[in-house]
């Protein structure tokens, strides 16, 4: 929605850089989150988690992670020094008279994958309720009986000149070289956006432009904007401050 109205055409000078969109297909909200999706992945049991193929699938997400310039939090590269601790220990041999006595080095991290997974299922059947009166409250306003008139803001040289400059920064992003230009006639583009004017109640200012013609012809158009409006025969308006300049046939015009 641009301006209460919906925006379905993509514009003809709409400019988007190389390396302006980036795809996310997963999203972890921490590391307990990043190693229950792995475990879920691979249906394995989060009592009796293998921690070396853990770790290395860990540590892999990580780089892929660092090679895509992705900011990485420091509790990411937390879990990967407590994995790979807990794998050095089961590495270990242990002593005979203490297999009974020494805890499983798995025992804490499974605790607390358990207790996330707990509050992870209680989130989305929350996220699955209603947001009706929850998040979001209706409520309804009778404006029937109000009235209020809104003075269109006065148009300054100024802003013509910006957006004029607005313009012209659009046709430079595409334009091309040109050998060979046909004259442009003033006279003949006042005529032309007279003629554009008449079944509409207003246009854009940009909508005026012809961007396929160059500098030349935005240039043209401008002065032709410029002699209508000191002729009195266009009114230039403005819908609400530092909206978008519109263009409009004066009333005589439209009334003749």
């Amino acid at each position: 929605m641009v301006n209460g109205e919906p925006f379905i055409h993509k514009p003809e000078d709409l400019y988007i850089p190389p390396d302006a969109l980036e795809v996310f297909l997963s999203l972890f909200e921490g590391p307990l989150d990043l190693l229950l999706y792995l475990i879920r992945r691979q249906n394995l049991d989060i009592v009796n988690i293998p921690i070396a193929q853990i770790t290395h699938q860990y540590i892999t997400y990580i780089q892929m992670m660092t090679d895509l310039n992705l900011e990485l939090a420091a509790e990411y590269l937390v879990m990967a020094a407590l994995l790979a601790e807990i794998k050095s220990r089961m590495l270990l041999p242990r002593q005979p008279e203490a297999e009974d006595e020494e805890e499983d080095p798995r025992a804490t991290l499974i605790r607390r994958l358990q207790e996330y997974e707990c509050i992870k299922e209680a989130a989305e059947e929350i996220d699955l309720m209603p947001r009706c009166e929850r998040e979001i409250f209706a409520c309804a306003v009778d404006a029937s009986t109000l009235t209020h008139e809104r003075p269109l803001p006065d148009i300054q040289l100024k802003e013509m000149l910006l957006a004029f400059q607005t313009v012209l920064k659009r046709v430079e992003q595409h334009s091309h070289h040109h050998i060979t230009k046909e004259p442009l006639s003033v006279r003949e583009r006042m005529s032309t956006i007279l003629e554009n004017l008449k079944g509409a109640d207003s246009l854009l200012f940009s909508q005026l432009f012809v961007r396929q013609e160059g500098r030349p012809g935005v240039v043209v158009s401008f002065l032709a904007i410029l002699e209508l409006s000191k002729e009195r025969l266009i009114d230039i308006i403005q819908l609400e401050p530092f909206d978008e300049l519109r263009i409009r046939a004066a009333a005589a015009v439209s009334g003749s």
